[in-house]
């Protein structure tokens, strides 16, 4: 039998994914390379032959992206599967049009071929796009569930930038786990709210091997709790969807990939940021959940911050840092530090541009969009010494830091210096307290029984 020949375009997490769920021991078909995107010097590696099963054991390499239509004639590809989120959907055709121009099908793979089932129940929290506050809510439906005395293991979207090998399976309970681990600034900023919060997450490249081992955690598992990335959908069958969706960013929820599947699959969906949207941007995010999913349950919610500081932002030339990715692909143009400087009376926030070096000049060269506001990025250790020398090398008086790590921990910062805490405030009824209740009483009590 002929194998067809098949080109995996990807970022380093879900083209890892359909790889080990779909095409690992798939005598159809001959993975001869993933191409690589989004995120950087991640591209130049190889998909490791422990990983990659017996067909494939010289493992598999991994080029940057634009060398696709190079790769489909040499290699002779006959597929090409798009697998990485948070792209508008003109995007996704313009790179179907190239593929198929240099003769290759162009394919999605959907949820049945690629969701693992568990053996306990799942609540998948995922977005219509990065930055939409799926952290926030995911910490609130712990919080909920752990009142009612059961025991939540976290699993989040992959971010495999180092040793694939090693990260395979990876397990934090602690601080120092992120250390041991040698998180970068993006991992640390999904993990650690979690274990500072005394619950366990697991992460790493192969989520079937994640799961088996998160369902027989040495702490005790009742529920998982899936912590999407990006705007992707979840990696396990849920049997509770939830989506945030951001009036940010009104109408994006049905113009960006695959975040408007999130947003049809989903029993909830939660209208975040509403306290700081303006009324005809959340009517439009309504109308468009009445279009796509009038069935779905629709929670209003805030999203409150606070400052350990505030008396360093008032009247102050402000640096505003806020989480990477949510600046660069997620193209946000204010974010929880731009709140607070706003709230606090901030005189003036100072453009970081001038004194960038290094990737972080780099960064915005690529995202010429992200103006005023300096992203935390931190993929490697030369990114997060260039991201410390801009924050000391920037002119202001102060730095509002808008991640979700204390990112003093990780850059020693010259100046003066707040955090800037956020959390998931419902607004009215119906709540996730009513929606987990259901939850409990439907899936949670078959268990126990």
């Amino acid at each position: 039998m002929t194998r067809k020949n098949v080109i995996i375009i990807g970022a380093a997490g879900r083209d890892f994914h359909n790889f080990n769920t779909y095409f690992r021991d798939n005598q159809s078909y001959n993975v001869v390379a993933f191409t690589a995107a989004q995120i950087p010097d991640i591209d130049g590696r190889k998909y490791p032959a422990e990983l990659c099963g017996k067909l494939y054991p010289e493992g598999i390499p991994i080029y940057p992206q634009e060398n696709l239509n190079a790769l489909i004639k040499e290699l002779n590809v006959d597929d090409c599967v798009f697998s990485y989120s948070d792209v508008p959907y003109q995007f996704v055709m313009n790179l179907g049009a190239q593929v198929n121009a240099a003769g290759a099908n162009f394919v999605l793979l959907g949820p049945k071929d690629t969701m693992i089932k568990s053996t306990k129940p799942v609540i998948s929290v995922c977005a219509t796009r990065t930055g939409c506050g799926k952290s926030q809510t995911s910490r609130k439906i712990i919080e909920n569930l752990m009142a009612c005395g059961l025991k939540v293991v976290a699993i989040r979207h992959p971010m495999p930038y180092g040793d694939l090998v090693a990260q395979k399976v990876q397990r934090f309970a602690s601080v120092e786990d992120l250390k041991h681990h040698k998180c970068t600034i993006e991992e640390m900023e999904e993990y650690e709210p979690h274990v500072v919060r005394g619950n366990v997450i697991y992460a790493g490249v192969d989520y079937e091997a994640i799961l088996r081992a998160a369902e027989n955690d040495p702490d005790g598992c009742d529920v998982i709790l899936w912590d999407g990335g990006n705007n992707d959908f979840p990696f396990y069958k849920p049997d509770l969807a939830v989506t945030v969706a951001d009036p940010h960013r009104p109408g994006a929820e049905m113009s960006y990939y695959p975040g408007e599947v999130n947003l049809r699959m989903s029993d909830v969906i939660i209208i975040n940021k509403m306290d700081t949207a303006d009324p005809e941007s959340i009517q439009i995010v309504r109308d468009n959940i009445e279009k796509a999913n009038p069935n779905a349950c629709v929670i209003d919610g805030a999203s409150p911050i606070r400052v350990d500081r505030p008396e360093i932002i008032k009247g102050k030339r402000v640096l505003v840092v806020e989480d990477g990715p949510t600046l660069t692909h997620g193209e946000m143009k204010i974010g929880a530090g731009v709140v607070a400087a706003k709230k606090f009376g901030a005189a003036e926030l100072v453009d970081p541009r001038p004194f960038t070096v290094g990737k972080l000049s780099e960064t915005f060269e690529i995202y010429p969009n992200i103006g005023r506001l300096l992203p935390a990025m931190g993929y490697g250790d030369q990114q997060v010494k260039d991201l410390e020398t801009t924050i000391n090398n920037t002119d202001c008086d102060a730095v509002i830091i808008g991640t979700p790590i204390d990112l003093n921990r990780i850059v020693d910062i010259n100046k003066p210096f707040t955090r800037v805490y956020y959390d998931l405030a419902e607004i009215g009824k119906p709540d996730l307290k009513e929606v987990l209740s259901e939850f409990i009483r439907k899936y949670v009590g078959n268990v126990h029984a």
